[in-house]
């Protein structure tokens, strides 16, 4: 079976054992998330949850499973017998007995439908376990590119302080030859203030999105591989109605949900049966020895087939099957929630990777534009054609287009992770074909 066929969880959970330990600092995607998967608290969680959830089986067979037990007493007892023409007799004497006991059970309606309900509740918890597993795949995808975007907006801030700066140093010449203006230099200055200050702002980012990626890795961040050029590419295949089918039988929400309301239909089942009779097979071995009569002593040993009918327990049974009733119509309700939850999460993440791809096309093209357009207002005031407010005006929006143009790049390739995972498609094939992308040699 290919990887790109198993299913998703347990391909994530293979592709982090095959690729084996990682180093101390994440430097590509797939070993920022084979770190958060190792070190994760919430996956923990949902690993420890589901290995509780497993033993429900195991117990709910309990109870067709033979119980056997044995029981031993000592006791010091006195007796005062009259009636007997001997005369009364008045003794104290010890007393022990020891037992064994078994009980099958031949009929018991409740305990099968409980055996029943338990797989549906340890399917409803594997199911949280791998939407938990594939949200952490999302979550490292979107900080692991977020700290690069950051890193890409702080490079585009230092590109317009140098490049502010060079405006101000030239304006700041013409004022003093004679030739220049006091309102542009202070324009020019109030602009170079404005790119100190994003500057700083850019390198807080910067952290910030380190931080929340060391968050999910649980180690130290280190030089992260960048995207190199790409295509952009939109939904595959381009029909948001199959994208919505599959996420309705995909998703493990939907798993869960469906599990959950099977469970709830058990449980009804489980409380009608409390009318059922209960039929056991009981056999017993016991010794007992003492009595006011010296030297007596008793063995037996039996077996008997018991019958328990349940009449009336004060209403008990009703009430508890009209509450699993109610449950059930609740739950029907929550899977109706859950696919409409499924639904527009899949068409919003559908719709958001087509418009990905026409914000990065018109992102390119805008700062390709912003960049000739600077390089002409630039020659043009040096000739005297256009102002040095011009000149500003223009560089600002070079760079207002750059930081457009980072935020295009690199949410373009978040919004394929987030079509995967809104759809409940993701596995560590999707994370390796964008990892695939990354260039350690690439400049932000």
């Amino acid at each position: 079976m290919r990887a790109d066929r198993l299913p998703p969880r347990l391909s994530l959970l293979m592709a982090v054992l095959i690729l084996g330990a990682t180093p101390a600092g994440a430097e590509s995607l797939v070993e920022a998330y084979q770190q958060a998967y190792q070190t994760d608290p919430t996956l923990a969680q949902a690993r420890a949850e589901l290995s509780a959830q497993m033993q429900d089986k195991p117990l709910a067979r309990s109870a067709l499973l033979p119980h056997v037990g044995a029981g031993a007493g000592v006791g010091f007892n006195t007796a005062d017998i009259t009636g007997f023409g001997a005369g009364p007799i008045n003794r104290a004497y010890l007393s022990d007995n020891y037992s064994v006991n078994i009980t099958q059970s031949v009929f018991d309606g409740q305990a099968w439908t409980a055996l029943k309900q338990a797989d549906t509740e340890i399917q409803a918890s594997a199911a949280a376990l791998t939407y938990t597993e594939q949200q952490l795949a999302l979550k490292v995808a979107q900080a692991y590119f977020g700290v690069l975007e950051a890193q890409a907006q702080k490079h585009v801030a230092e590109k317009q302080k140098s490049l502010l700066e060079s405006i101000y140093k030239q304006t700041d010449a013409t004022l003093k030859i004679g030739t220049g203006d006091i309102i542009a230099v202070r324009e020019a200055q109030a602009r170079l203030d404005a790119a100190k200050a994003d500057l700083i702002k850019a390198r807080n980012g910067v952290a910030v999105a380190q931080r929340r990626l060391q968050r999910l890795t649980h180690h130290p961040i280190g030089v992260l591989d960048n995207l190199g050029h790409y295509e952009a590419m939109g939904p595959q295949p381009d029909d948001m109605t199959r994208w919505v089918q599959s996420a309705v039988k995909d998703q493990p929400l939907m798993h869960q949900a469906e599990a959950q309301l099977q469970t709830a239909h058990d449980q009804v089942e489980y409380n009608r049966r409390a009318r059922w009779p209960v039929v056991n097979l009981q056999g017993i071995a016991q010794h007992s020895l003492g009595s006011p009569f010296p030297g007596m002593a008793m063995n037996q040993a039996g077996v008997s087939l018991n019958l328990s009918v349940p009449f009336y327990q004060g209403g008990h049974t009703s009430a508890s099957v009209q509450q699993a009733q109610a449950q059930t119509i609740a739950s029907v309700d929550h899977v109706a929630s859950v696919r409409d939850e499924v639904t527009l999460n899949t068409q919003t993440a559908f719709l958001n990777l087509k418009d990905s791809v026409a914000q990065l096309r018109a992102a390119k093209e805008t700062a390709a534009s912003a960049k000739v357009s600077l390089e002409g207002t630039r020659k043009g005031y040096e000739v005297g054609t256009r102002s040095i407010i011009d000149l500003l005006q223009t560089a600002t929006d070079y760079i207002r287009a750059e930081q457009n143009y980072n935020v295009a790049f690199y949410n373009q390739i978040i919004a394929r992770v987030q079509l995967k995972a809104a759809s409940g498609q993701i596995n560590m094939a999707d994370l390796e074909a964008v990892n695939a992308l990354l260039d350690n040699s690439a400049n932000p």
